[in-house]
């Protein structure tokens, strides 16, 4: 750590350098969970070193992803739980680039807040840092910027950045997709990192009875309200390389803001739909919740939450039956919920 370097004109503005430094030293041990074959260095330099080992990939194409938490961070302040939002920053990047086929390297994280509280920062971190380990990414790197005036003292706001890696030619680009193909549901783990504007809308979140959101809620199973919200995203990465170890995956789609209207007619062709059996998707209890605290129609329900499934799968016939016990033997309890079939639709919820 730094001894030497504290201005006290800096600290009178509201910008803690020294807290920057103790926010560092208190995620180290949590970043080194993170290292695999590959990492250069350790945190503190300029820029993130990753050496690429390219054995077995002949034309090698890397895939990048970026994105946020949203105001699912709201609940977290709501509750001063801060130890798993991290995972759901991991989640909806890498996430995104498993849809491509590409096998996540490195993360990077960035992190802006009104007070750097290091405790706070290291539980953020350390949510970040379990989502690398769950999608087998290094944390290479990052940035803690405290910006009083700009954030409250107690709010902050979390992005991320991941880079992976893919054989040019097992790209999934979903040119081989065709009718007859079976479309397969990869279960959530809960709303995931969507649609928190509407759920603080319904639940009237800012205002809410704290004991309301902690206590056990019999539609929830027992649990309350505030724990099933906060559920972090679940990360898919291990289980689909699993799959396109053994299987031609034709088409994969993380289902995230949009829901199933827009997000899986992104893996489709033109000339093909999805059409989704609405009675084989197992929706979870807490999205039965908001519809009916929020008087939500099901067609926008569909359009903004994941419903219950978080990734859907699309593959040959021949192989689903194989690709269901490849990814339930990685933990993925995998089911069927449609087909693909010749429309001028994308997606058609039956």
């Amino acid at each position: 750590m730094n001894t030497k370097s504290r201005s006290d004109s800096y600290a009178a503005a509201g910008v803690d350098i020294t807290a920057g430094y103790r926010a560092v030293e208190l995620m180290k041990s949590h970043i080194a969970r993170t290292v695999i074959p590959g990492v250069m260095g350790g945190v503190g330099g300029f820029g993130g070193l990753f050496e690429l080992d390219l054995t077995g990939i002949e034309k090698p194409v890397l895939v990048s992803g970026t994105d946020g938490v949203g105001t699912k961070l709201k609940l977290a302040f709501l509750l001063d739980k801060h130890d798993t939002i991290g995972i759901d920053c991991v989640a909806m990047c890498v996430n995104d680039v498993i849809c491509a086929g590409a096998r996540p390297l490195f993360f990077l994280d960035y992190i802006a807040c009104g007070k750097n509280v290091p405790e706070r920062i290291e539980q953020i971190v350390a949510g970040v840092c379990e989502g690398c380990v769950q999608a087998g990414a290094a944390l290479i790197g990052g940035e803690t910027a405290e910006m009083p005036g700009f954030y409250p003292a107690d709010e902050y706001d979390l992005a991320g950045y991941v880079t992976g890696v893919v054989d040019k030619s097992k790209i999934i680009d979903n040119t081989k997709m065709a009718e007859g193909d079976i479309v397969i549901a990869l279960p959530s783990s809960g709303v995931h990192s969507n649609g928190f504007s509407l759920v603080r809308k319904v639940f009237n979140l800012e205002k809410a009875d704290m004991k309301a959101l902690t206590a056990g809620n019999t539609m929830l199973g027992g649990r309350s309200l505030g724990e099933a919200l906060l559920e972090p995203t679940k990360i898919y990465v291990k289980p689909v390389l699993a799959l396109l170890e053994e299987i031609s995956v034709k088409g994969i789609s993380h289902i995230t803001g949009g829901g199933f209207y827009e997000n899986i007619p992104r893996s489709i062709p033109d000339g093909l739909g999805a059409r989704i059996e609405k009675k084989a998707v197992r929706v979870l209890p807490v999205f039965d919740m908001i519809a009916e605290v929020g008087a939500i129609s099901e067609h926008d329900m569909f359009n903004t939450f994941n419903m219950g499934v978080g990734m859907s799968i699309v593959v040959a016939p021949e192989d689903a039956k194989r690709a269901l016990e490849i990814l339930r033997a990685n933990g993925e309890d995998a089911y069927i919920i449609g087909e693909i079939v010749r429309s001028a639709d994308k997606i058609e919820i039956v």
